[in-house]
């Protein structure tokens, strides 16, 4: 019998077995939020496959380009170097195509219109790549909106039952409101960091072109007039 007693007190002071997180469940009793946060997640994705399939430096400074083109240029093939433009759609093609349209204009010029031409590719990738840092900045918010609407709805739930009551009412409503917060930043997050990667790559894809560029004025542009002013 003592034994026996033993184990019951044991048994009622041991803590009950939690159930197991049921994550679809909680979500799919988040309210509105985890909808526009689940619409926000595939907007992200969306992006995120559209530029690691389209943004790539070959869209716009393909490597070994201007190695084709500048003994062309220098044997005075424009024909040809035009040929391997069209070949080679790009950025890079489209500067190097207006300088050789122009060649003869002022070094200083031909200099701030490529610029110009580059700088509007780049801000053209930047731009639609920025929905990433649209969904990183509003999915949390969205997410803490819902916290504080589930939040309310808890507590209402506990007012209108006249005190506490039982502990579980208010427990699933803070877990209910929490999920949003966790989801809105279970979105934010990854579309936070993909929108750095890519902002990165942008960078490193500008100094290969204005590497690229550069090349060009100093073999083709601006060397054969240094010449002839020392002669």
């Amino acid at each position: 019998m003592q034994v026996a007693a033993l184990l019951l007190l044991l048994a009622a002071a041991l803590p009950a077995r939690a159930e197991p997180l049921n994550l679809a469940n909680e979500l799919a009793h988040g309210g509105t939020g985890i909808w526009v946060i689940g619409g926000l997640s595939v907007l992200a994705v969306a992006v995120t496959l559209e530029r690691l399939t389209r943004f790539r430096a070959a869209r716009l400074a393909p490597p070994g380009l201007v190695d084709e083109v500048l003994p062309l240029w220098k044997a005075g093939d424009f024909a040809g170097v035009q040929a391997q433009l069209d070949e080679r759609p790009s950025a890079l093609a489209r500067v190097l195509a207006y300088l050789m349209q122009h060649r003869r204009a002022d070094t200083a010029a031909l200099s701030a219109r490529a610029g110009d031409i580059a700088s509007l590719a780049l801000r053209e990738q930047q731009q639609r790549a920025y929905p990433l840092a649209v969904v990183a900045t509003i999915a949390p918010i969205v997410g803490l909106l819902g916290t504080v609407v589930g939040m309310i709805e808890a507590f209402h739930a506990i007012a209108f039952a006249g005190g506490l009551g039982d502990p579980a009412v208010l427990a699933s409503g803070i877990s209910k409101a929490l999920v949003n917060t966790a989801a809105g930043l279970s979105v934010a997050l990854p579309a936070l960091g993909m929108h750095h990667f890519f902002k990165h790559r942008l960078t490193l894809i500008g100094l290969a072109l204005e590497r690229e560029v550069n090349r060009v004025f100093d073999e083709v542009l601006i060397q054969p007039e240094a010449k002839h002013d020392a002669h």
